[in-house]
């Protein structure tokens, strides 16, 4: 079973991406809490089939984060939809979810509905059929709005609507029961929080009135769309596209998202890091847009020139909005944007940054290389060299060894060769050691490999970390260094070395294939 390093997955709602080694999505899932809903999938359960032939191709994980779980319902749809994921066909139902519709009638009703195809208005879509459903019966309950034709007493009892304002037996005026509807469609269009400020002032007028039932009434109405505000879970519906882009800049580099919102729908994000530049941003706009579809409306943190605004309408041959929002909806949109920045790009830096500290290192371990042994009885001894570069993996720099000088189970002189080996190519081609070294093992590995140093002259901080007890050992000191499980220090050692480890049993299996095809 591949291991997911859960240590950088975020506990923000939102959704995950499993991808296979050629960076294939094969399963999108959207979570409340992300971290806990992946850890499920690694924990010691029995799987269910279907899952357990998921889990043998999963690579790698990546992650979207959304403001609640009612958009990570939302973009998992759109990302099932535009991928189709192999592990999500058989899995989940992607028919698109259901709207909510208002008919065109003297007394229109209020239905569900699975697709637009008549001159009602429909409200939608909704990602949950019981958050949906109990939308609907909110609104029908307070607002006594019919769901059908007519209205036997056995739906009114159903829905709890008093017999005596039914329209069908005109105890309800026109004048009234429209009311009623507009005021449905307010709170379908999202402005629950307007409609209760309205009922209130009317609470007020018949409370000066004396008319307490009627503002005892318009009381329950509130309590009612209360509860009903945090249940409203609904998709913004635009016409036109978006993309919203936002950016960090630290160490002169820039860190830059963009959001994909197809019709006010989160639909995928593109990250890009590169070099600080006079007016990156305008440089930036120009060379992605050349080769992408320019979407009408594009949100940005901070101002262009009004050249920009006239290349990309003339590319795009329409009028294009570059907007930069101070407050409101899209000023949140930025918001996340920048929220998913700083998980993406520099969570690993901050562990990067502890690990400095822990080990008392010079500088930060940018750049950090892990070596690993793997072997079944004997046959077929393996090692492996995998490299992260900013706490990421940089699978161009993976490397693999056949052990050479060995010919028996020793993974001390195993570790001796592959080590001497990386490192007398480095040297040769005078190329940049890493920043830090690990060992996978313990204190007889360190040792080892630290032979191998000597032997070639090159000092490169160098550690080893054991599995049992997860204890660190360092060059010089007799006792191992232990740290707590949480510490960031420890998870990004435990990222890396479950990669190499990982990388080396892959090819220890590729191998084996190679010899029994042989036989």
């Amino acid at each position: 079973m591949t291991k997911i390093d859960l240590s950088k997955v975020p506990e923000n709602p939102g959704c995950y991406l499993y991808k296979d080694s050629k960076g294939n999505i094969i399963y999108v899932g959207k979570a409340k809490n992300l971290k806990k809903r992946v850890s499920q999938y690694f924990d010691s359960r029995q799987k269910d089939p279907k899952t357990q032939a998921l889990l043998t191709h999963i690579d790698s994980v990546d992650f979207i984060i959304t403001k609640n779980e009612v958009e990570a319902l939302i973009l998992e749809n759109n990302l099932i939809k535009k991928n189709h994921p192999k592990y999500n066909i058989d899995l989940k139902d992607s028919k698109n979810y259901a709207y909510i519709k208002i008919t065109n009638e003297e007394f229109p009703r209020l239905l569900i509905a699975r697709k637009k195809e008549d001159d009602s208005e429909y409200f939608g879509p909704f990602t949950s059929a019981e958050k949906r459903d109990s939308i609907l019966q909110t609104l029908t309950r307070t607002f006594k709005i019919r769901t059908c034709k007519k209205i036997p007493k056995k739906v009114c009892l159903r829905y709890h609507i008093n017999l005596c304002d039914a329209p069908c037996i005109n105890n309800i005026t026109k004048e009234e029961y429209n009311k009623n509807v507009r005021l449905v469609k307010s709170i379908l269009s999202g402005k629950t929080k307007e409609i209760i400020e309205e009922i209130k002032e009317e609470i007020k007028i018949e409370s000066k009135k004396q008319n307490f039932e009627k503002a005892i009434e318009l009381r329950d109405k509130i309590e009612s769309l209360e509860y009903l505000k945090e249940r409203q879970n609904m998709q913004r519906i635009k016409e036109y596209n978006e993309d919203i882009i936002n950016y960090l800049i630290k160490d002169n580099k820039v860190y830059l998202l963009l959001f994909k919102i197809y019709k006010g729908t989160l639909e995928n994000k593109e990250e890009y890091e590169f070099e600080y530049e006079f007016e990156f941003l305008e440089q930036f706009l120009t060379q992605y847009y050349s080769e992408n579809t320019i979407p009408k409306e594009i949100i940005i943190p901070s101002p262009v020139g009004e050249s920009i605004k006239a290349y990309l309408e003339k590319k795009a041959n329409k009028k294009i909005n570059i907007i930069v929002p101070t407050k409101g909806e899209k000023k949140e949109l930025l918001d996340l944007v920048l929220k998913n920045i700083e998980i993406i790009f520099f969570e690993n830096i901050n562990k990067l940054i502890e690990l400095k500290e822990k080990l008392n290192l010079e500088k930060i371990p940018e750049v950090i290389e892990c070596f690993d042994i793997s072997h079944l009885s004997g046959t077929n001894q393996v090692g492996s060299m995998v490299q992260f570069r900013k706490g990421k993996p940089d699978k161009s720099n993976y490397r693999r060894f056949k052990i050479k000088t060995v010919d028996q189970i020793d993974d001390f002189a195993s570790i001796k060769e592959i080590v001497f080996r990386r490192y007398y190519r480095i040297k040769k081609e005078n190329l940049s050691p890493p920043d830090l070294i690990v060992i996978d093992g313990g204190k007889g590995q360190l040792s080892s490999a630290l032979e191998s140093l000597e032997k070639l002259n090159l000092k490169i901080p160098i550690i080893s970390l054991a599995k049992e007890f997860e204890e660190i050992y360092l060059p010089g000191e007799s006792n191992p260094l232990r740290l707590n499980h949480k510490d960031p220090a420890l998870q990004i050692l435990q990222q890396i070395r479950d990669e190499a480890h990982r990388f080396a049993i892959t090819y220890n299996r590729l191998l084996r294939k190679k010899d029994l095809l042989k036989k």
